[in-house]
């Protein structure tokens, strides 16, 4: 036995292949020991192939190797030999993050045939000791359909049983003098808790739980839209005079919309938003009314209309921002003051281990402006 994870769901231990996977082995153990797992939460549940972890963030794209603490070095390169394959049930391996270069996240096979993984050079570096009916009951999890658990499941604490490596000065002032509590924002995920009791989700079928939990995930976006200043309360509604216009023509202007859109009604804002350093229009703009009634009008007479050869969508304003005051100056809007919530830090090429969407679609070319400019 090497280490002991305490979950959600039960306690597991793991043994691992020190001299087979030194480098892996020793990688897991030390942040094992400056618990740096503690509070993940098992994000990706693949039924019957395999449970995936050990990303901090809790979204997949995220984790860096404890050598990032040592030597400011993101990731690892472990060796590949001798050849260890997914062959059985219970097999726990890091995970490869595209690139051959492995960080923090790992995975537990729960197939009795994860030959599958071998294909992406995932590396088996020890298998599950004590505690297989856990992993089991975290392989029985239900999913939403990005396959994330709809009830938390948390890794509490990790305890290192067994360790062959010696630890630096560095490595030593890196363990913490007592286990770390999480954060409200760590806790605050918008899904079932933990230890919240599912018999109040009885009756239900899958798509009115997930319903619920894109409620609670809602709720849980404007909580922290509260607490960081960007809302004045988690409860404020988007306004119902505002119109959200997008897959708009790049040549299509705020007075061309405005002009198209007045015969609704009294128009009192009218603003396609522009790359703050191009100028270049993003093609989705906002258009504010007098009243909700001429909103509503020209949702259902506007929508999958053509403008300067553009079929365009229109929809009701899920944004809070018009609520707030906004310099009438700044003509050139930036990128995020509709206060969409989004993750602004460098991507790693991490991505979900059974992701089916590995390959995005290319954009397609912007089309030629037209010589016409007609509305259909």
């Amino acid at each position: 036995m090497s280490v002991t994870f305490e979950t959600s769901l039960g306690d597991f231990t793991v043994d691992l292949y020190t001299k087979e996977r030194p480098k892996c082995s020793f990688n897991f153990l030390k942040l094992c020991m400056v618990k740096y797992y503690n509070y993940c939460r098992f994000f990706c549940v693949q039924k019957d192939l395999a449970v995936q972890s050990g990303d901090p963030s809790n979204t997949g794209n995220g984790g860096t190797s404890i050598y990032n603490k040592i030597d400011n070095v993101k990731y690892f390169q472990p060796k590949f030999t001798p050849i260890i394959k997914h062959n059985k049930k219970y097999l726990i391996s890091m995970v490869n993050n595209g690139s051959n270069f492995f960080g923090s996240q790992f995975l537990i096979t729960t197939s009795v045939d994860p030959s599958y993984l071998d294909g992406q050079k995932h590396v088996v570096f020890g298998q599950i000791g004590d505690g297989c009916h856990v992993v089991d009951l975290i392989n029985n999890a239900y999913v939403n359909n990005k396959n994330m658990p709809l009830r938390d499941i948390w890794i509490y604490h990790t305890v290192v049983l067994f360790d062959p490596f010696d630890n630096s000065k560095k490595l030593e002032s890196l363990v913490p003098a007592s286990s770390p509590l999480p954060t409200r924002e760590m806790l605050n995920t918008g899904n079932i808790g933990a230890d919240e009791t599912l018999d109040t989700y009885k009756g239900m079928t899958q798509e009115e739980i997930q319903e619920v939990m894109e409620q609670k995930e809602a709720q849980a976006q404007a909580t922290l839209l509260e607490m960081v200043g960007d809302i004045d309360s988690a409860d404020m509604k988007p306004p119902e005079n505002v119109l959200f216009v997008c897959k708009l023509n790049p040549v299509t202007t705020d007075e061309d919309l405005e002009i198209i859109f007045s015969r609704f009604g009294n128009i009192l804002s009218c603003e396609i938003l522009r790359d703050h350093i191009t100028d270049e229009s993003l093609q989705y703009g906002f258009i504010e009314f007098e009243n909700k009634e001429s909103a509503e009008e020209g949702y259902f007479k506007m929508d999958n209309v053509l403008i300067d050869d553009r079929r365009i969508h229109v929809d009701f304003s899920q944004s809070v921002s018009k609520l707030h005051v906004i310099n009438p100056q700044d003509k050139k809007l930036r990128i995020g003051t509709d206060y969409v919530i989004k993750d602004k830090r460098k991507h790693d090429k991490y991505q979900f281990v059974f992701d089916d969407k590995l390959l995005a679609k290319k954009m397609k070319s912007i089309d030629k402006r037209s010589k016409k400019r007609r509305i259909g």
